[in-house]
């Protein structure tokens, strides 16, 4: 059976964290994702003090999003809270609008940004990588998609491939998979409500509650590399609902 993860960011409206590990080890989660404002600012006890808890709890964090910032301007302390955090893989997971480029080129040359800024992530042994939204799917002038010019600009750039928003952005997950499934290390799993449903949860629903052929992609993704799979619902109004309706699902995939 395929392990799931859980991307704290789902929980960010539901403090304390503390409150929130038992409730993962008791549904049958064993990794958590963490991202950048969990870590990024903590004193080196304090990462010792988190990654207890983590501990205690009968958590690992395998995957991890950290800022570009971050990573371009203090790459050693990325390196550093990885190593303390047992973070093996690295992504980036966003870029701003008023930072994106309005044409393949630019695009190109972010994926050659990206590729740069991983280097001493990847010469540490972390695996790095690019998390998608919706944006990199949209047809640019040329015809092609952002998504390719990243790829196309960071030939060594993993992939942390976000299925929903692939949906979201237009394209065609299966293919995308087919394209690019060599570069795929880690999968977020959430699911599309139906239209006009969920309105008060943007839209997304709890894995296994939605749209999404979450069965199929399972069974797709079984010829990549994929390591880890990693349940994200962006603004879930019943935590205990997400984590265990979650798990349950994707248990029967």
């Amino acid at each position: 059976m395929t392990k799931l993860g859980f991307q704290l960011y789902s929980a960010r409206n539901f403090q304390p964290f503390s409150g929130i590990y038992p409730k993962l080890q008791a549904a049958g989660y064993s990794e958590v994702e963490g991202y950048g404002a969990l870590y990024a600012s903590l004193a080196d006890g304090e990462l010792g003090a988190f990654r207890k808890e983590l501990d205690d709890n009968g958590l690992t964090m395998p995957t991890a999003h950290f800022g570009l910032d971050m990573i371009e301007n203090d790459p050693d302390r990325v390196v550093k809270i990885a190593k303390t955090l047992g973070i093996e893989a690295v992504y980036c997971p966003y870029l701003m609008p008023d930072q994106r480029p309005s044409d393949a080129a630019g695009w190109f040359a972010f994926g050659q940004r990206l590729q740069a800024a991983g280097k001493p992530l990847r010469d540490a042994g972390l695996v790095f990588g690019w998390h998608n939204h919706d944006f990199e799917f949209v047809a640019l002038p040329d015809g092609s998609t952002p998504q390719e010019q990243i790829f196309a600009g960071g030939p060594d750039l993993d992939w942390e491939a976000d299925i929903a928003w692939v949906i979201r952005g237009g394209a065609d997950p299966i293919a995308w998979i087919e394209s690019y499934g060599k570069r795929i290390s880690a999968v977020h799993v959430k699911d599309i409500a139906a239209p006009g449903e969920n309105t008060d949860e943007d839209g997304w629903a709890d894995v296994g509650h939605g749209t999404v052929d979450w069965k199929g992609l399972v069974a797709a993704l079984k010829s990549t590399p994929v390591k880890h799979f990693i349940v994200e619902h962006d603004n879930p109004k019943d935590i205990d609902r997400l984590i265990t309706r979650s798990i349950a699902s994707f248990n029967t995939y």
